[in-house]
């Protein structure tokens, strides 16, 4: 089945060439026009109009690695969160937990199309997303961990949606206008993922002792995976970007958040790396293995198909 999701999303009288989401898409056309194992329809761009070109004097390859690494974050969170649905405690919380999920899921779309742009390489989002393995994934520890119970996936919410919203707001002055686009966008989807697991923090913490307890738990197994947010990576501080400054201010945030929830600041050692590489430089957790099979599998079982 062919998708027409691009045509649909843009309108019929809207150039590729001032299109920046057409303008990717069709620089590598797949073989049926446009279709996509992960174009929905309906899309709509938010970067109609923006200039597509590598800015001088910035090094496309860094460039294409940086957004590999932000969208695998969000991809891989997302698939996390969406394995909420028909678990989660109350009906709106499916809905809510699939929405994030989704809200990551575009931010993944983008920045993944904008990395196979970046480079030359041409490859597409879906390219990305499913024919790479484990090693080859350049998010972070924190996103790829098992949900555990509810408790445990809000604490994870609340670090990372923290953490990034406080990213996106300074990559929306970044110099590639591409980059600076999708943080602008996705800073007021992250700010509200950030209030959504605020909210339940200080309903979990000051809840219960046994919703305390829980809530504390979640945060004292999620707490070591935090630092590799802030830990700069090579390709991060050539590319204009430098987590570390943000480490002061996101934990100052976190500690307002769970002081008022009657939780502590767990006191932990980060988790360890391997022979100093992480996340970033593609060393995992086991974890990362099975949740990119159960997400691959139909993308490789029919591979080329559209729909």
């Amino acid at each position: 089945m062919q998708d027409h999701s691009t045509q649909a999303g843009a309108g019929a009288d809207v150039d590729a060439d001032d299109h920046v989401y057409l303008g990717l898409a069709e620089a590598t056309p797949g073989p049926e026009g446009e279709g996509r194992w992960a174009y929905g329809t309906g899309f709509a761009d938010p970067l109609l109009g923006v200039d597509t070109a590598v800015p001088a004097g910035m090094d496309g390859a860094d460039l294409a690695a940086y957004c590999l690494m932000l969208g695998d974050d969000a991809l891989i969170l997302s698939q996390r969160l969406i394995e909420w649905c028909t678990r989660a405690p109350e009906l709106e919380e499916e809905v809510a937990l699939a929405n994030l999920g989704l809200d990551l899921l575009g931010q993944a779309r983008l920045l993944l199309t904008r990395a196979g742009q970046a480079d030359g390489s041409g490859r597409t989002e879906d390219d990305l997303a499913y024919w790479r393995e484990d090693h080859e994934f350049r998010n972070v520890r924190l996103v790829e961990v098992p949900n555990g119970d509810f408790a445990h996936s809000i604490a994870r919410l609340l670090l990372f949606a923290t953490a990034r919203c406080a990213l996106y707001e300074a990559l929306s002055a970044h110099p590639d206008p591409v980059l600076a686009a999708v943080a602008a966008r996705g800073v007021k989807e992250l700010a509200y993922h950030r209030e959504y697991a605020t909210a339940w923090t200080l309903r979990l913490g000051d809840g219960t002792p046994y919703s305390s307890a829980r809530m504390q738990a979640g945060l004292d197994a999620l707490w070591p995976l935090l630092e590799e947010l802030f830990t700069a990576h090579p390709v991060e501080l050539r590319t204009g970007a430098d987590p570390a400054a943000l480490r002061e201010p996101v934990l100052r945030s976190l500690g307002a958040v769970l002081a008022e929830a009657g939780l502590t600041v767990p006191d932990v050692q980060p988790l360890a790396t391997v022979l100093g590489r992480a996340g970033r430089d593609g060393v995992h957790t086991e974890a990362l293995g099975p949740l990119l099979a159960e997400f691959q599998v139909l993308a490789r079982a029919h591979p080329g198909a559209t729909w």
